[in-house]
């Protein structure tokens, strides 16, 4: 029967083609939705599978406006670019940085001092809080009510009186806090220019970022790349479900006097019926998840459920291309198959696979890259789109490898081994396409998984520091933001009393000019004890009166405005050209100061200019003075960091103390690393998912089969074990395909950042293993409902 006799009479030949298509599809449909029991729950598995990859694509397409929405909401309650005013006025709010360090949480917050009736508020917010009174956010109040926030709340521990609203949070994981003082005046005295106090009357931070390098752009399209394509190999293995019933069927509709082409587009027409279920059903995952969306959170990275809002032309482009696709993989699938009335050719041995078109494909994507390789940071940005095709080629061709391989294999074990491995080794042979396509995805997976692993820790040297920090001289830095040495003693005091500090070291930094009329102060003068400046210098010895000079770092530049000599007069205080303060306060260096050689401070920082003990200090200090705690702690002492931060905390709520480290990695590449890992996530959930989906099918396509052999007195543990080999055999082919294509692409890829190839062994069998454990449990989930098929009641038939 041709496809002309389907045309309507005295149609044209591309409108009768088009109603032929539409019927066919539809009666496809109908079988799909109309099969009774056996083809709804077909249809059904095919809509879940592709659901849950649609359910991800949607999560994904919703992720640039998410991020928007957090930047955007982080920008509207910052003070970077405020608009300041010069004295208090009705609208006018002093504020100061309160960030903190707890744990492996940032605590971010924000020291406020309303001057006027009408004081501007940040979004959020509908009262600022009183002097020691906190307005704090949903998540922080349940963490300090929590036994692992206690040491948290004993720092922030002013009276709760308000909750700040979602539109003041950038995340429904965001821990902020406002705290009310009375002491912003007096630091900033007027001084609007402060870098620690700001005089605002609004919220605003209109500062753009950069772009990202290179490199970095690099990875963002590698890391959406190698996420999504597993999710499309998913989607593409999820519409080809039911296929020995759908073969059957179509045989039954060839003995009834359909053509090949139609019963082609008829079984067409299932999988589209299943795709469109699947859209169905993944937009109600989709919209699941994102209501329970502010549940989660990792990294402290959370969202709203406002906040995922898909672009409409990427859920448009989904909503086009999933059922598209279903179409094209089922005709293309049965490009090769002779269906005819008394079956399909396919139950018999198929024909071997060629392997030269297969090959093609990871070729070009090396083509494809290949031009690139050396530009690095330095060579230009990547074509994005080049990129993109090149790894997808690579990584598309193993699954155009994986069944080729398996054949392969397969084909030449013969009778080898136990029973079970035998019935397994029969039905590979057998249906090797269909356990290809089981893990397909994982081993497409795995391969971009090693492909980005390499290329993180090849990328990490270039985003990783030394921060020069020393660790073992100090654990904690606290710079103050106050010159008053009454304060200062203060917070020494209460470091020193706080259980785990061993050491306090302080060390108050002022600037000194040669003349009173100088604008900038060049000569820098630190004031402490003989054991905090033999921090910062060689001593040979130290008493209280002592000063000293110190020279010139080994390599550095003489600069004479930078340093003083014994006997030289200087002005120390308000020696920047103010107006508003006290006037510049003489001070000659005594005439026994002894020059002595600098070292690196526990910071890493060299220092220049004079040390001096306190009983030789000038007495004007000024308000440009700053001080700097050293503390050192015991180790030994169960969260001593977190009491010291504590005391500093209390003491000085605007004292910055940073914990010191000897590597610092860049904030944009960590933050890439953390989206890889949230991505990574979300789709091994997915494979678990659709790979227990995929197997469950499998087995209940075979139930008949299995029951039958039961009842012949095979043993279920035999039939359990030749399941287990099923899944063995495929996914130890396919690791290996997978770490194969993944070293080599992520041997391009470095070569394209111009880095030497490295490759890391230790990750590249963690993640071979993730890969296979995935596997193993999905298999190891699928034996109870394998045990229920294996009944008598399975021989059962209508």
């Amino acid at each position: 029967m041709s496809d002309g006799k389907h045309s309507a009479p005295g149609s044209p030949g591309r409108q009768g083609m088009v109603r032929v298509w539409l019927r066919d599809l539809g009666l496809g449909a109908r079988f799909a939705l109309g099969g009774g029991r056996e083809g709804w729950t077909r249809t059904l598995l095919t809509g879940v599978g592709v659901g849950l990859g649609v359910a991800l694509l949607l999560v994904t397409s919703a992720i640039p406006s998410a991020m928007g929405a957090r930047d955007d909401r982080g920008s509207a309650r910052d003070t970077a670019t405020a608009p300041t005013a010069g004295r208090a006025g009705p609208d006018t709010v002093l504020t100061a940085r309160a960030d903190q360090t707890y744990r492996s949480y940032g605590v971010d917050g924000l020291l406020v001092q309303p001057e006027g009736a009408d004081p501007a508020l940040p979004p959020g917010l509908k009262k600022y809080p009183g002097p020691g009174e906190l307005a704090v956010s949903p998540a922080l109040d349940k963490l300090m009510k929590t036994t692992e926030g206690k040491l948290l709340r004993e720092r922030l521990d002013g009276e709760i009186v308000s909750t700040i609203g979602d539109s003041g949070l950038v995340g429904p994981g965001d821990l902020y806090f406002y705290e009310g003082s009375d002491q912003l005046a007096a630091v900033a005295d007027g001084a609007v220019e402060s870098p620690y106090v700001k005089r605002i009357t609004g919220f605003d931070n209109s500062y753009e970022s950069e772009s990202l390098d290179p490199v970095l752009a690099l990875l963002v399209v590698l890391v959406f790349v190698a996420l999504l394509m597993p999710v499309a190999v998913f989607i593409a293995a999820a519409v080809r479900f039911g296929g020995d019933r759908r073969d059957r069927r179509l045989a039954a509709l060839r003995l009834v006097g359909a053509d090949g082409r139609m019963v082609r587009r008829i079984a067409a027409g299932e999988a589209l019926a299943g795709s469109l279920i699947g859209l169905a059903l993944g937009t109600g995952f989709f919209l699941a998840v994102r209501q329970l969306a502010p549940v989660f959170s990792m990294y402290q990275r959370s969202v709203f459920p406002a906040d995922l809002d898909p672009t409409p032309w990427l859920v448009a482009l989904v909503a086009l291309t999933v059922p598209a696709a279903a179409v094209a993989v089922t005709l293309f699938a049965l490009r090769g198959m002779v269906i005819e009335p008394l079956g399909v050719v396919r139950t018999a041995t198929p024909g071997r696979r060629r392997i030269w078109w297969r090959l093609l494909l990871p070729v070009a994507g090396i083509g494809l890259l290949a031009p690139m390789i050396g530009r690095g940071n330095d060579g230009g940005a990547f074509n994005q789109w080049q990129v993109s095709g090149g790894v997808v080629l690579l990584l598309v061709g193993v699954t155009a490898l994986l069944p080729w391989i398996l054949e392969r294999v397969v084909g030449g074990l013969g009778g080898r081994g136990s029973v079970s491995c035998q019935l397994a080794v029969r039905r590979l042979q057998v249906t090797s396409g269909s356990a290809a396509r089981l893990v397909n995805g994982i081993a497409v997976a795995v391969a971009g998984a090693i492909a980005l692993q390499m290329m993180f820790a090849g990328t990490s040297g270039q985003y990783t520091e030394e921060t020069g920090q020393d660790p073992s001289r100090a654990a904690l830095s606290v710079l103050s933001r106050s010159s008053s040495p009454e304060r200062l003693d203060v917070l020494a005091k209460g470091l020193a009393a706080t259980e785990g500090v061993t050491g306090v070291l302080a060390l108050t930094s002022v600037s000194a000019a040669r003349a009173a009329e100088v604008e900038t102060a060049d000569v820098s003068l630190e004031i402490g004890s003989c054991s905090a400046l033999s921090e910062l210098a060689v001593l040979p010895s130290c008493k209280d009166g002592d000063v000293f000079v110190l020279a010139p770092a080994p390599g550095a530049e003489v600069n004479r405005d930078s340093s003083a000599a014994a006997g030289e007069k200087l002005f120390t205080g308000n020696v920047w050209g103010r107006t508003d303060g006290p006037p510049p306060v003489p001070w000659t260096v005594p005439a026994g100061a002894k020059t002595v050689a600098p070292r690196k401070d526990p910071v890493g920082g060299l220092r220049t200019g004079l040390l001096v003990t306190p009983a030789a200090a000038p007495k004007g200090l000024g308000s440009n003075a700053y001080a700097q705690v050293y503390v050192k702690l015991d180790p030994k002492v169960p969260d001593a960091l977190e009491l010291a931060r504590n005391s500093a905390y209390k003491a000085e709520p605007m004292a910055v103390a940073m914990t010191l480290q000897a590597t610092a990695t860049s904030g944009r590449f960590a933050g890439i690393r953390t989206g890889l890992f949230i991505g990574a996530t979300c789709v091994l959930m997915l494979i678990g998912a659709s790979l227990l989906v995929s197997q469950l099918e499998q087995l209940r396509d075979r139930k008949k089969l299995l029951a039958a052999l039961v009842a012949f007195g095979t043993k279920r543990s035999t039939l359990s074990l030749s399941v287990l080999w099923q899944t063995a055999l495929p996914i130890g082919l396919g690791i290996g395909l997978a770490t194969v294509v993944g070293l080599a692409l992520g041997a391009v890829l470095m070569r394209m950042a111009a880095m030497n190839v490295r490759i890391d062994w230790g990750s590249v069998a963690a993640m071979a293993g993730i890969g296979a454990g995935v596997a193993i449990v999905v298999t190891l989930l699928s034996l109870p409902p394998l045990l229920r098929l294996m009944r008598p009641d399975g021989l059962r038939t209508e």
